[in-house]
C-alpha cells in the first residue's frame, strides 16, 4: 500500500462533529487516515494546537466549524477562521505548504459533505507528500501513535 497521509480534523461539537457522526451512521466511505478531535467550538482552537499537530507529525489539519452566521457560540467560527489564516501565513513563512491546513464550515446535516471534505483533504495532502516536519523528526509512525483513536461510544447498558 502506498503513502496514506495522516490528517487531524479539529471539529466543533454542534456541527462538524455531528456531521462526522452522521457520515458514520450513513456508512459513507472516506479515507480512514483522518483523526477527529471534538471541541466545544472551533473558536477554542488556539494556533499552537494546530502547530503542535504538525510538530507531532501529522501531514494535514482541517478545522471544521459551524456555518458562518450559525455558530452556537456567536462568533467562534469567525475567530477560528482568522486564526487558521494566521497559522497558514506562519506556515508559509516557515516553508511549510499552507495548503496542508484549511477551514471548512458545515452543518450537522452535512454528513455527505464531511466525507467529501475528508477525501478532498486526503487527495490534496497525498499530492503534497509527507510533511517535511515529519521527515525532520523521523516520525513515520509518530503521527498515528501520538494522536489517539477516538473513544468507542457504547450505548448505556451495552457491553463494550
Amino acid at each position: 500500500m502506498g503513502y496514506q497521509p495522516v490528517i487531524l480534523a479539529l471539529c466543533c461539537h454542534y456541527c462538524a462533529y455531528a456531521a462526522a457522526d452522521l457520515a458514520g451512521a450513513m456508512r459513507l466511505q472516506y479515507p480512514s487516515s483522518v483523526r477527529v478531535l471534538r471541541f466545544p467550538c472551533t473558536g477554542k482552537i488556539e494556533p499552537n494546537y494546530i502547530l503542535s499537530a504538525f510538530e507531532l507529525g501529522v501531514d494535514g489539519v482541517m478545522v471544521a466549524g459551524c456555518l458562518e452566521g450559525g455558530c452556537h457560540y456567536q462568533e467562534g467560527n469567525l475567530r477560528a477562521r482568522r486564526r487558521v489564516e494566521r497559522v497558514q501565513q506562519l506556515m508559509k513563512e516557515a516553508g511549510l505548504e499552507p495548503e496542508r491546513l484549511e477551514m471548512f464550515n458545515l452543518s450537522s446535516a452535512e454528513g455527505t459533505r464531511f466525507a467529501e471534505i475528508v477525501t478532498l483533504m486526503t487527495e490534496r495532502i497525498a499530492k503534497l507528500g509527507p510533511s517535511p516536519i515529519r521527515a525532520q523528526i523521523g516520525a513515520s509512525a509518530i503521527a498515528s501513535d501520538a494522536i489517539p483513536e477516538p473513544p468507542q461510544v457504547v450505548a448505556q447498558g451495552e457491553a463494550p
